[in-house]
């Protein structure tokens, strides 16, 4: 399959709705892939016998902090991580979701913890799927703005709602023999 063959597209994921249909949510660790579901399955899925099934779907998909906060209304999952962190709001979650407060929420309730936002925070952090592999240079120098802005605050860790991201940061970090590391929300929340 190549990039925009959509044709081929909606067959592989098709095999989706069907799969999760019956689910009462589907909660998406991921800004990038709760997109996908949420946000472009319908689009995708437009003008074809399985559009009620992808609206049906979108609605039931939650990124994995809104899901929490909003949904079920947890805000203290009494987690415990005693360190300094700055949060990386993916792109896809921020713009195409519209998640900014849910996780600041969650790791506001975290003990211990001292969260230090970063200037940069809604800047990208270079990735995006085709776009790194198409564009290194400029994927790179992407990246090297969100390290810095994240090296400013002073933070240990760089926590993000986004395995992509996080991925792509780790990845600079660790080109540049940095000790900052990254982690999921999941991962800091699973903390005691």
């Amino acid at each position: 399959m190549r990039v925009g063959d959509f044709v081929h597209a909606r067959e592989y994921l098709a095999k989706a709705l069907q799969q999760l249909k019956d689910a009462e949510a589907i909660v998406i660790g991921s800004g990038s892939c709760g997109a996908m579901l949420k946000v472009f399955y319908p689009e995708l899925f437009a003008k074809t016998p399985h559009l009620d099934a992808a609206r049906s779907l979108s609605a039931r998909t939650w990124e994995f902090s809104d899901f929490l906060v909003t949904r079920l209304g947890v805000s203290d999952v009494g987690a415990r991580f005693p360190a300094r962190v700055t949060f990386h709001d993916g792109c896809h979650g921020l713009r195409e979701l519209g998640i900014k407060q849910p996780p600041r929420v969650l790791l506001s309730k975290v003990r211990d913890i001292q969260l230090l936002e970063m200037k940069e925070a809604e800047t990208c952090c270079g990735f995006g799927g085709a776009f790194a592999a198409k564009f290194p240079m400029i994927s790179t120098a992407m990246g090297e703005v969100k390290c810095a802005s994240a090296f400013e605050t002073g933070a240990e860790y760089i926590v993000s709602s986004d395995s992509s991201c996080l991925m792509q940061v780790q990845g600079l970090l660790s080109r540049q023999g940095s000790k900052v590391k990254t982690l999921h929300l999941a991962e800091v929340l699973a903390q005691s």
